[in-house]
């Protein structure tokens, strides 16, 4: 049996929360997708609340993987503990709030998602990825599709456990940089893979942040508080297309909406 599995890149500021409101629902049914997941980090700019989650979840999320920020709202804390939904990396101190993967009931049959972040540039000084994610397979062996959100900075680092993961997963793909690559594919062994989604927010901005910042930042101003950019938004993501029964992807198709 094919299914498809939509994933949607990092989800920015309330403008960013608000399009993909708008806009998931309706793209769900237009592309038939049987299971989404949503990385939601930034809807609040910096981290995510309870109420933004329910929001996401409405709008059609089955899953919110998080990042660099899951823990910045303290509302979330005590929230990520009691909603096996949202998920945190999984390779955070284990006294973090909340869990790193789960194993998910679908019309699919039961469907693994796994959150993990890099360890270039990255605060908190996060386990070592590689390893962990040897662990976790063993603990999500009863899902056929077994998908892998993998929140990092350096492409090098992100392809590195594509290819680690190839065979072994459905679909790894990556989040954070805000800007969708153009290598979506099926590797050798059959994991469908991206280096980055994208994200849903504003088009005209630095990574969803208004330009004149950043430019300001970067020319090595006086430092101000990132403020999301003005204008129309969109959303990016991909589209796996997998065998359910084998648990390999088929096809990796990109999606702007």
């Amino acid at each position: 049996m094919l299914a498809n599995i939509l994933a949607i890149g990092d989800v920015v500021a309330p403008q960013g929360l608000k399009y993909l409101r708008k806009t998931l629902p309706r793209l769900r049914r237009e592309l038939k997708a049987d299971f989404v997941v949503v990385n939601g980090e930034n809807a609040s700019n910096v981290g995510l609340t309870p109420e933004q989650a329910e929001m996401m979840l409405d709008a059609g999320a089955d899953v919110i993987t998080l990042g660099n920020h899951a823990f910045r709202q303290r509302s979330i804390h005590s929230y990520l503990d009691d909603m096996p939904r949202i998920l945190r990396p999984a390779n955070y101190a284990p006294q973090c709030p909340g869990r790193g993967y789960g194993v998910f009931d679908s019309d699919l049959g039961p469907v693994a998602v796994v959150n993990l972040i890099g360890r270039c540039n990255m605060d908190y000084g996060p386990d070592n990825p590689f390893l962990q994610i040897d662990r976790i397979l063993k603990e999500v062996s009863e899902a056929k599709v077994i998908l892998v959100d993998f929140h990092a900075e350096a492409t090098a680092e992100k392809k590195a456990m594509g290819f680690m993961l190839d065979g072994k997963v459905t679909a790894v793909w990556g989040t954070h940089t805000h800007v969708p690559t153009a290598d979506g594919q099926v590797l050798p062994e059959g994991t469908g893979y991206i280096t980055d989604l994208g994200m849903t927010g504003p088009v005209y901005s630095v990574i969803g942040i208004a330009p004149n910042l950043s430019i300001e930042k970067f020319r090595g101003g006086v430092y101000s508080p990132y403020k999301p950019a003005e204008g129309p938004c969109s959303m990016t993501g991909a589209l796996f297309t997998v065998d359910t029964v084998t648990g390999r992807c088929t096809e990796v198709r990109q999606i702007t909406a």
